[in-house]
């Protein structure tokens, strides 16, 4: 990162069409694994007026009732669940490629992959400040539209923060764009003031506006019609807003709708989480960890720590401590963060990595990590 910049990261609300598909996804593999715990899931859902398509590969002792998880969720996201046509196809999973993930004592890896975890000291979720800005944003959002805080608003909206950075640290917010869909009779300037009061100011209260910020309210002026009825919907199309922003590297596969043998989902988490530990033990202010897998392997084939030169110990140090310290291969990433549990939806709004409760968000590693590294130092040097 340069030290004197701006940078600019999104969110979008629940309601937004590609996130809703997300969190549908999310919903129909939370589905399966309640039933069962080896499920493997890949579903994908599109959305358009008036219809919702969910397909893909699902493996389980039984299916779960997807049309009825379908309507449930787009129900409590604030539409009417029971409007659309809803249409459910799946087959199961590739015989080659269960052969493959199946084949040896450890569970391979469902795909080829290139994963990311990046964490940073810049706030005390270890991310990036626009990233956390901007998801702060649309989750007041609708926090206020569930409690009828700010009357008139409808489910879909986005927001997106800039932040001017002065020797590498956040200086001042330079411009805020806040999207909100809303009902036919809603006065504008009214629904601005009120989202100024009750969204803006809370969100950014870290640091504040200042007379030169841009505030951006609903710029385009009306914003009725929104959801799958102004947009179609699709899954993965939001990694950005589920990630880092923009801000650090992201791999080529989507999070949402997958089980964790598919390591675009479980070696994100497992990279985020190797990542924050490092920087939550003062191992690095900045740390980038990237995994690459091989279809039907467990191991991976590259294990890689980017300190971005604020390491307390070298790079290639705290990659060997990381393969000591984490069990890197899909049955060992599901195991550690207990993915073979129904909980992706819980996490799949607001940024994957924005929720303390999240398994990959906890930092119990921190000493071990630290054991680690001084060890293989020591190593290192005797030789």
């Amino acid at each position: 990162m340069k030290d004197n910049c701006i940078l600019t990261a999104e969110s979008v609300t629940e309601g937004h069409p590609d996130k809703l598909c997300d969190t549908i996804a999310d919903a129909v593999v939370d589905a399966c694994l309640t039933q069962d715990a080896a499920a493997r899931v890949a579903c994908e859902v599109m959305a358009t007026a008036g219809k919702i398509i969910a397909a893909g590969e699902i493996t389980a002792a039984r299916l779960p009732d997807i049309p009825a998880v379908i309507c449930r969720t787009v129900r409590e996201a604030g539409y009417g669940g029971s409007d659309y046509e809803v249409e459910v196809i799946t087959h199961e999973q590739s015989p080659d490629i269960a052969g493959a993930v199946n084949s040896g004592t450890e569970t391979g890896a469902g795909d080829q992959g290139i994963v990311y975890g990046y964490a940073s000291d810049e706030t005390p979720a270890c991310l990036p400040l626009p990233v956390m800005l901007a998801h702060r944003l649309t989750k007041i959002l609708t926090h206020v539209r569930v409690l009828g805080i700010v009357p008139g608003l409808c489910p879909d909206g986005k927001s997106q923060v800039s932040v001017e950075y002065e020797r590498g640290r956040p200086k001042r917010i330079a411009a805020v764009v806040l999207s909100c869909q809303h009902k036919a009779d809603a006065d504008l300037d009214e629904l601005r003031r009120d989202l100024m009061q009750y969204v803006v100011r809370p969100a950014l209260r870290e640091l504040p506006p200042d007379e030169h910020t841009e505030i951006l309210i609903n710029p385009s002026g009306r914003f009725v019609e929104g959801g799958f009825e102004a947009d179609t919907g699709l899954t993965g199309r939001k990694l950005m807003v589920d990630t880092y922003g923009g801000l650090a590297p992201h791999g080529g596969g989507a999070l949402s709708g997958k089980d964790g043998t598919k390591v675009d989902r479980s070696g994100a988490y497992m990279a985020r989480y190797i990542a924050k530990n490092i920087v939550a033990a003062g191992l690095a202010a900045r740390c980038t960890v990237s995994l690459a897998y091989a279809i039907g392997k467990a191991q991976p084939v590259m294990v890689e720590v980017d300190a971005h030169g604020t390491g307390k110990f070298s790079d290639a140090v705290l990659e060997q401590a990381v393969r000591v310290v984490f069990n890197l291969t899909p049955d060992g990433m599901i195991g550690t963060l207990g993915l073979d549990r129904p909980i992706f939806r819980r996490f799949c709004n607001y940024g994957h990595f924005t929720h303390d409760d999240a398994p990959w968000e906890q930092t119990d590693m921190t000493e071990v990590l630290e054991c680690a590294c001084r060890a293989k130092e020591a190593g290192v040097s005797q030789r």
